[in-house]
């Protein structure tokens, strides 16, 4: 699949993505639970905003700063699922993956917003 960030391989594993979730992005791989999921423009959406964050980081970075946050919002809300919807990557991509548009006018670091909310 190629689009504007570049070449993305696209991997249905039900094993890889953690249970509770419909999918999940390690650039530059995008893992979807169920094969019929890659016509789901919303979840793909979603995922690719992760990747657009995961370059922006160049990568490993992104990914300790999202362990780290889960980490401070799991100790501030006491609850796993309020806690993984309240790290600000993910907030960006919740609150943008109905925007299919979204990408191509996306400002550099837009999840730093998110971190003030």
């Amino acid at each position: 699949m190629i689009f504007e960030l570049g070449f993305v391989v696209i991997l249905i594993s039900r094993y890889l993505v953690p249970k509770g979730y419909a999918g999940m992005t390690i650039f530059p791989f995008m893992f979807l639970k169920y094969k019929n999921l890659k016509r789901n423009k919303v979840l793909v959406n979603h995922e690719k905003i992760h990747l657009k964050q995961q370059i922006e980081l160049l990568v490993f970075p992104f990914f300790m700063v999202y362990c780290l946050e889960f980490l401070v919002r799991l100790l501030q809300y006491r609850n796993w699922k309020q806690a993984y919807r309240n790290i600000s990557f993910e907030r960006e991509a919740y609150e943008k993956e109905r925007d299919l548009e979204y990408l191509d006018s996306r400002p550099f670091w837009s999840f730093m917003v998110y971190f003030k909310k």
